[in-house]
């Protein structure tokens, strides 16, 4: 196959497309598993992407792992359509845009079948709670749900919930966009006072990374530091590794077992896009998951409750995961469990792909100091601003590209100065440089304060936070 990116809708039948696509698929996994260079991995993507416009634009259909075309696929010749994601690529591994805004959210909703976080359910939360919503769910980055309002019927009734998130430790240091959905989780458990499980996924990090199992522990652990450090409740929080506690839990494995029991190797070959090449032991990983959903798999805290509904604040690229445990819940008479999705936090270079944890410049991480914060950020974090400090002045800058605005709309709580700040950059009052100072000066303070907090905990701590054991709630 050429890789020369160019178009071949006009020239090609459907399930020949069909084909490219899935095998275009197929090598990008093969240049991630053998850890090619990153420019050779975006090249390919692109490519990927550029040929499921062909299939969308040639079929009037989205492209769909394990769907080929049939031969009453009818082929569009009224000139290119626009995709229902354009040229956003979202997976558990993989979050690619064209677009220098990120990904259109709104497309995305529609795609993964979730629903939005309006303002009515905002309100509904604020009443519920009877204080005003976390600044996430004010500002979108919160944006999208599954039975969130069956949540609140639960709570108003006095019935009870638990939360449920988690980490891939696939490095020793965390970066800041991985404090989001711990930032939002913590106040969600503040709020309604609930139980908190976090899984850490070290054995996914073992099968789809270069790492042996006992670095993948490690970082696990190292990872449960900078969670602890968030400022979690040891009474009503349980950490856990999975390579840890799979092998000490009955409740957990028994859950692991029903719903591979559930779920085809067709099925997750296409939700997950898993190939004849994968290890068995990614295919059989979505199940891992999907177990902490459900209350049985902590005999600890819920004792034998089976009927306990779990609520997962997590990133939307894992909603695959718990859209099979959705459909599984009710085939093995659990309840399903609801979601709420956060936008992804984009890289210092744009807001087309994910901060990575493998560069270092593409990040701010927890454990950079005061003056690498500062120099990443003067360096490397795409600018909306003008090209001369005249043009700026006369045309303003663009808040929606802005790097550093984006930021501070995740960490500037004051919302009348976020506001203050859109308006003045937008107008040319306030220049790049200036405003770059302010998301350093908002970073530098709150990121010392966490490696301050994470100093203080001990392996005695950890220790703590992983014990499988009864939390502060009668069950």
């Amino acid at each position: 196959m050429s890789d020369n990116g160019k178009s071949m809708s006009g020239s090609i039948a459907p399930v020949d497309l069909y084909e490219r696509v899935t095998a275009q698929g197929d090598k990008i996994r093969t240049l991630k598993s053998e850890k090619a260079p990153k420019d050779e991995i975006d090249c390919a993507v692109k490519l990927l992407l550029s040929l499921k416009v062909d299939y969308k634009n040639l079929t009037g259909q989205d492209y769909k792992p394990g769907v080929p075309p049939t031969d009453n696929t009818s082929i569009n010749s009224n000139g290119p359509l626009s995709t229902d994601n354009g040229d956003d690529f979202v997976d558990p591994w993989t979050v690619q845009t064209g677009n220098a805004k990120g990904v259109d959210y709104d497309k995305l909703i529609v795609r993964f079948g979730s629903s939005k976080i309006d303002k009515d359910l905002i309100d509904r939360i604020s009443r519920v709670i009877g204080q005003k919503p976390h600044h996430f769910l004010r500002r979108g980055i919160f944006f999208s749900h599954r039975d969130m309002h069956q949540i609140l019927d639960a709570y108003g009734k006095k019935k009870p919930f638990y939360l449920y998130t988690g980490r891939g430790p696939s490095s020793e240091a965390m970066h800041v966009g991985h404090l989001i959905p711990f930032i939002f989780t913590k106040w969600l458990q503040e709020v309604f006072n609930v139980p908190l499980v976090v899984q850490l996924t070290d054995d996914e990090k073992y099968l789809w990374k270069d790492l042996t199992v006992e670095k993948a522990y490690q970082y696990a652990i190292e990872n449960a530091k900078d969670i602890i450090a968030c400022g979690f409740d040891v009474n009503k929080t349980f950490i856990f590794s999975d390579l840890d506690y799979m092998g000490t839990s009955s409740g957990f494995y028994k859950n692991v077992v029903k719903v591979q029991k559930h779920v085809t190797f067709n099925q997750v070959k296409g939700i997950f896009g898993f190939t004849d090449s994968d290890c068995i032991g990614k295919i059989s990983f979505p199940a891992i998951q999907a177990a902490p959903s459900f209350s049985s798999s902590f005999p600890e805290i819920f004792k034998e409750r089976t009927d306990i509904q779990c609520l997962i604040p997590c990133a939307i690229d894992q909603d695959p995961y718990f859209r099979m445990t959705r459909d599984v819940a009710p085939r093995i008479n659990c309840p399903k469990p609801a979601l709420m999705h956060s936008t992804f936090f984009p890289a210092l270079q744009g807001a087309q792909t994910k901060m990575s944890a493998s560069d270092p410049n593409s990040s701010i991480f927890l454990t950079d100091t005061a003056k690498q914060i500062k120099t990443k950020i003067n360096k490397h974090a795409f600018s909306g601003g003008k090209d001369t400090i005249e043009e700026h002045r006369q045309f303003g800058g663009n808040c929606d590209i802005d790097v550093c605005y984006m930021y501070l709309t995740f960490f500037l709580e004051d919302d009348e100065k976020l506001e203050q700040i859109r308006q003045d950059y937008t107008s040319g009052a306030l220049l790049t440089g200036e405003l770059k100072k302010i998301l350093i000066d908002t970073l530098q303070p709150m990121i010392a304060a966490h490696q301050e907090r994470k100093k203080q905990i001990t392996e005695e701590t950890v220790k703590q936070f992983m014990t499988p054991r009864k939390l502060a709630f009668d069950f």
